[in-house]
This record gives structure tokens, C-alpha cells and sequence, in this order.
């Protein structure tokens, strides 16, 4: 596996070593012992989710605060997504910035995202299947969310704001100066 630094301290980009040949492929996704060791932290992760979406769907930007923090491991299953991560961490030399990176079932990348970030994606195939790990579980009093158009982030969707599918909460969230002070 090889993992790259983003610009943003603690958040890694992941490539598997992959193994292929006439019949298909192979590649170990995750190894909790060899992920702890490139990254250097000391991840374990205690739930796994997977989401569906059409194209257009986009989910974000989500986090979780205080003790109920998430560090995410994410990739795609099947299909394709633009996924974004925003460092909201207080004093971080990054506030305020986001890498951006696609994620496909083709290019088998999968991005570490440290606690304090805010996380979202949209699908731009037809449909994805979108897997992610979390080292901490989920507890719906701990949601934070910033509105994913936020022009102080100025984040670029990869397409249209006419095409992008948005639930009603994701359209209410707050601005990031709103919420992160």
C-alpha cells in the first residue's frame, strides 16, 4: 500500500497494491497494523457504513464534534464520487482548506480523514456505492454540518448546482464561520 500526504496535515491519500491477472484482481484494502504504521497515528476502527446514491447526490458537509469525533476511512465501491475533506480544526495551519480527490471503483483510492474535519461527496457516475470506516460510533447529538456552497470555502463540485440532488438538511446547514468561530 502506498499512502500519500495532502496538504492538509493528518489526511492521507491510499493506494492498494494491487494483484492482477487473466481472472481479475486482488488487493487488501485495509490492515490495521500496516495503516497505523505509514500513517503514523493509531487508528481503530469501530464502524463501518456504506451509502447509495445517483448521480448529482451530494452528501455534506458532515462531521462530528467533541467526544463522538470521527477519523473516516472512505472509498467507492462501485461507481465514481468527487469526495472533499475541510480541516475544521481550531489553530490548524490549514483552517478553512479542503483537498478534494475522485474516488472511483476503477482507481481504488480511499482517503484518511482525520478527526475535525468535515467530510462530503457528490456521485458523478450514474450511481456509487460509497464505503467508509470510523473510529468512533455514531451519535446523532455530536452532528455538525456546514452548507456545502459556503463561499468562504469555495469548494468546486465538479458539476453544475442545477444538477447536484441535496437533502433538505444538507440546503439549511450552516455557514463555516457560523459554526466554527
Amino acid at each position: 500500500m502506498q499512502i500519500t500526504p495532502t496538504k492538509l496535515q493528518g489526511c492521507f491519500i491510499l493506494e492498494p497494491t494491487k494483484y492482477g491477472d487473466s481472472r481479475g484482481y486482488f488487493f487488501e484494502s485495509f490492515n490495521e497494523r500496516s495503516f497505523n504504521e505509514l500513517t503514523g497515528t493509531n487508528t481503530h476502527f469501530v464502524q463501518d457504513n456504506q451509502s447509495f446514491s445517483t448521480k448529482g447526490v451530494l452528501r455534506g458537509l458532515h462531521a462530528q464534534v467533541d467526544e463522538y469525533a470521527q477519523a473516516k476511512l472512505v472509498r467507492v465501491l462501485s461507481g465514481e464520487v468527487l469526495d472533499i475533506a475541510v480541516d475544521a480544526r481550531a489553530g490548524s495551519a490549514t483552517f478553512g482548506q479542503y483537498v478534494a480527490l475522485t474516488l472511483s471503483a476503477q482507481n481504488n483510492l480511499q482517503l484518511f480523514i482525520p478527526r475535525g474535519f468535515l467530510h462530503g461527496f457528490v456521485v458523478l457516475s450514474d450511481t456509487a456505492e460509497f464505503f467508509y470506516k470510523c473510529d468512533n460510533f455514531y451519535n446523532k447529538e455530536s452532528e455538525c454540518g456546514v452548507k456545502y456552497d459556503d463561499p468562504t470555502l469555495a469548494i468546486d463540485w465538479a458539476l453544475p448546482a442545477n444538477q447536484l440532488i441535496i437533502s433538505e438538511k444538507d440546503q439549511i446547514l450552516p455557514s463555516f464561520a457560523e459554526v466554527f468561530k
